[in-house]
């Protein structure tokens, strides 16, 4: 029994397959590596330019104040963090990471193209062990990240590591849509127009079809949610985005 156990935990899911760990992390890259250049537009493609709103609600959440401290895991682009960087102003800081240089890249140059040079600093660092003290951010978001990372109590434990007491983090994923009727064409479009979309745009429809599968393993809202308690935050709670088809989750470090 100890040994069929320990078989299990040496294994962890990508997208349906089942991979060992230490592989997930280099598969994960490589997937990004390859959507970098045309994330941007396949994100509005794909979410009919719905993610600039989910991301605008989870901004107006992190409670942010001008000098500030803040940092965005998983930051991609750098949505999330080009919005921090507007919020905590000159006088603070956002910390800006990423486990793949690509993406981290690109959120970099977003930020420089909006102007936004003083108050940001990038880090190309694993969500499981971020190299950054502890109790230094009021806010730390991760935006569309949790579910592409191998040990996400891992990273939730360091995320609430690096918090100040008294404040808060923002998960921002998709999550299980309670749609009705439309549920099956939710599968439909995710497992049969997105991977040809992908296939379309970014001429990758094998990366398209694991974010798709990817967001079936996910943990739904209460699951994570108890995640989050599991690691100490306390008052955590979660908003429904768009039917459930993505979540904002909230927790404190008290």
């Amino acid at each position: 029994m100890a040994e069929n156990k320990k078989n299990t935990d040496e294994f962890t899911d990508f997208g349906f397959e089942r991979v060992p760990r230490t592989e997930k992390k280099h598969r994960v890259s490589g997937v990004f590596d390859s959507v970098a250049d045309r994330y941007d537009l396949m994100n509005d493609l794909m979410s009919l330019g719905l993610h600039r709103a989910w991301k605008r609600f989870a901004l107006s959440k992190t409670a942010l104040q001008p000098g500030g401290w803040a940092l965005d895991v998983a930051a991609g682009s750098g949505d999330l963090s080009e919005g921090m960087a507007r919020q905590v102003g000159q006088n603070g800081r956002v910390v800006v990471t990423d486990f793949n240089s690509s993406m981290l890249q690109r959120g970099r140059a977003r930020l420089i193209d909006s102007g936004l040079v003083g108050n940001s600093s990038y880090l190309q660092a694993d969500a499981e062990k971020l190299p950054l003290e502890s109790s230094r951010f009021q806010c730390v978001a991760i935006g569309f990240g949790l579910r592409n990372i191998t040990d996400k109590s891992a990273a939730l434990a360091e995320m609430y590591r690096v918090l100040k007491p008294g404040g808060r983090l923002l998960v921002l994923e998709f999550s299980k849509p309670r749609l009705g009727p439309l549920e099956s064409a939710y599968d439909f479009y995710s497992f049969q127009v997105l991977p040809r979309l992908g296939r379309l745009v970014a001429d990758d429809a094998d990366s398209y079809r694991y974010l798709a599968e990817s967001i079936r393993v996910h943990p739904d809202q209460d699951a994570l949610k108890a995640m989050m308690v599991r690691q100490g935050f306390e008052r955590c709670e979660y908003y429904n985005l768009s039917g459930g088809i993505v979540a904002l989750h909230i927790g404190f470090r008290l």
